[in-house]
């Protein structure tokens, strides 16, 4: 027979259970109590028994709590707007640079590279104070800088094609009549917003 360490444990050997209580550390019998903790109280009882007879519901009730009524709405008339006021530009001088309202407000309309150069002059030099002066001045010049990146986007394609050169002398003359319209209008004082 070979020779046994004490890492040995197979459990099939038949002398496995006598040399377990040999080794050191092996475990003590625990104390076994009686049936006492174990027992059911008459009180719990597993199921609890209905004594009443079963009775079917006649309705069930409703989970679904229908949404508050709305009030109908109130008739409202249109509200009063007030018709624009014409008020044309005055001759009073502008703060910051020395022309009269009438002029300083026209200039940047002025078609081409002039109109651009206006009205970046006016937006720096002008206080802010003067929002008609500041508004007419910002709204030329974006108008102006999209004139020309539609005038520079049509020579692009003039350069590939043959008959596209019409096209942008087309835009530049309905540009240069409508910076003309927007200059005598701003002129008369009429409102003259362009909006996207």
């Amino acid at each position: 027979m070979e020779k046994k360490s004490k890492y040995d444990t197979n459990p099939l050997d038949p002398d496995f259970p006598k040399r377990t209580g040999a080794v050191p550390g092996a475990t003590d019998e625990v104390a076994r109590e009686g049936e006492e903790q174990t027992r059911t109280l008459d009180s719990e009882r597993p199921t609890r028994i209905i004594e009443t007879p079963y009775q079917a519901p006649t309705s069930y009730p409703s989970v679904f709590i229908p949404p508050p009524q709305a009030q109908p709405p109130v008739a409202q008339g249109i509200p009063f707007v007030p018709p624009a006021v014409v008020q044309p530009p005055t001759s009073r001088v502008i703060p910051g640079i020395n022309p009269p309202e009438n002029v300083v407000m026209v200039v940047p309309y002025i078609p081409f590279y002039l109109g651009i150069a206006a009205s970046l002059i006016e937006l720096y030099l002008v206080p802010r104070t003067e929002t008609r002066v500041r508004f007419h001045a910002a709204q030329a010049l974006s108008l102006q800088l999209l004139a020309v990146a539609v005038q520079f986007l049509l020579s692009t394609i003039a350069n590939f094609t043959a008959g596209a050169k019409v096209g942008g002398i087309i835009f530049s003359i309905l540009s240069t009549i409508f910076f003309i319209i927007s200059i005598i209008r701003v002129w008369k004082g009429e409102p003259h917003h362009i909006t996207p």
